[in-house]
């Protein structure tokens, strides 16, 4: 035990002064204070993996890919995988797959890209993977295969992340990975970051998710902030292939942007909302009129009905929506617009205007979502049954059989919105049930205190 007396420390005094004196003269060189760290030294490729997300494949019962990065120095990557088991022995035997690279020199460096397919695996069995050099490896991660035909399955949709993604959409996707920690797919709507080429911006998005992007295969579509613009038109950018491994059948020119998964019994569609309509709508048709599935789900990022007036892609809808209708899709999940609105099952009087009247027996829902810290505001409109602006929010979707659970919840976890879709006998339209919480709708008078708050703070509002 340490006894300090007055005198003791009254006679430091003149040492401590005299020290102080020393550091104000620059006698002694003190520290300045904290400095930033430049982007280039933080998102630096090392020999040890990074980036590491496990993507959907076209045929996730008896496979799934994989893709990382390192630096250039990383001659040959590889996968390990084996069945998880509940005890460590597993490592024992492991399947080891060499993998592919590309090397991309963007704003900060040049990395090597890898990824690789982990084929012949058994539906809805659990399996434990890694990826390295041979000597330095990742941790083991873990995911389950799908199901063989329909099973229940859960997944989880996120609008715009784009901005501040790392230090403000991270409690996003932690909060939505707490609500669902099951999850068989992360859908991402577009705009996962907001400057197509700048490699501070996806290392930022790698970071904020963590290892829930090695666990979770991720099923993303570009959004127009994924593009760059050029005199030949809009050009994806440069980290998209490289950084995802994703299906490529899609029409040709549109591998990895334009797909479909089939999924325990649902048809999963992500569609490039930035180019090439016409050919989507042809490609669209052909594959839904080979669906075995129960439901149809589809995502791009351009919201035919938007919540704001006047930025409907009223030439999308028109292109789009008559496939969309012709097959009865179920649930299309857009971006772009940075707020929340929802659709019910649509009928004659309350479409946009503009738009066309509905099949009543379709009963696709439509909905926009944001994830990321960037707020446009809602015009409210007929066709909405929920909206709100100025809140961040993720989607947890389940399927079970006949019945779908839709709820939307805020960033601190907050029920938002929620309803039900149950098939109906002989194919006919959907049978929908509302489930809105008491919550109140976050809209006008709600955030108007919030909203000059976070003007003042510097967040982004239109």
């Amino acid at each position: 035990m340490f006894e300090f007396t007055r005198r003791a420390l009254t006679a430091g005094i003149p040492i401590l002064l005299a020290f102080g004196f020393l550091l104000s003269s620059g006698s002694i060189s003190a520290h300045d204070g904290p400095h930033k760290v430049a982007e280039a030294e933080i998102h630096k490729p090392t020999p040890i993996p990074d980036r590491i997300n496990l993507c959907i494949t076209a045929k996730p019962a008896t496979s799934m890919a994989v893709a990382w990065r390192t630096d250039t120095s990383v001659a040959q990557g590889f996968v390990e995988v084996a069945a998880a088991e509940a005890g460590p022995m597993f490592i024992r035997s492991p399947k080891r797959m060499p993998a592919a690279h590309e090397d991309l020199k963007s704003d900060l460096s040049e990395a090597r890209y890898h990824s690789a397919v982990m084929d012949d695996l058994k539906p809805d069995t659990p399996y434990a993977y890694r990826v390295g050099d041979g000597a330095n490896w990742s941790e083991w991660f873990q995911f389950r295969t799908a199901a063989a035909g329909p099973k229940p399955i859960s997944f989880i949709y996120f609008g715009d992340a784009q901005n501040d993604v790392k230090s403000m959409w991270s409690r996003v996707i932690r909060s939505a990975f707490q609500d669902a920690p099951r999850a068989s797919l992360l859908i991402h709507a577009g705009d996962l970051i907001n400057s197509a080429n700048r490699d501070a911006e996806w290392g930022g998005w790698f970071e904020a998710a963590g290892f829930i992007n090695g666990m979770t295969p991720i099923m993303p579509t570009p959004g127009n902030h994924e593009y760059s613009k050029s005199t030949n038109g809009p050009v994806l950018s440069a980290h998209w292939r490289p950084q995802f491994a994703l299906p490529a059948n899609g029409p040709a020119g549109l591998e990895e942007t334009c797909y479909y998964v089939d999924h325990s019994g649902v048809r999963f569609v992500a569609m490039n909302s930035n180019v090439r309509h016409e050919d989507q709508a042809a490609w669209l048709d052909s594959i839904m009129a080979d669906n075995p599935n129960r439901w149809t789900i589809l995502t791009f990022h351009h919201p035919i009905y938007s919540p704001a007036k006047g930025r409907d892609n009223t030439k999308l809808r028109d292109l789009w929506q008559p496939v969309f209708d012709k097959y009865k899709v179920d649930l299309v999940l857009t971006g772009h617009d940075h707020t929340y609105a929802r659709s019910g099952m649509r009928i004659h009087d309350n479409v946009p205007t503009g738009g066309t009247a509905r099949d009543p027996q379709s009963g696709t829902v439509y909905v926009v979502s944001v994830s990321g810290p960037k707020m446009y505001r809602v015009e409210k409109q007929p066709w909405m049954k929920r909206a709100a602006e100025n809140t961040q929010l993720y989607q947890v979707i389940r399927i079970d059989g006949d019945r779908l659970l839709f709820e939307s919840r805020t960033a601190i976890g907050e029920l938002y919105d929620s309803f039900e879709l149950i098939k109906r006998p002989g194919g006919g339209p959907n049978e929908m049930i509302e489930k809105i919480p008491d919550t109140p709708e976050r809209l006008g008078e709600e955030v108007k205190t919030t909203r000059s708050r976070t003007m003042e703070a510097g967040t982004y509002l239109r």
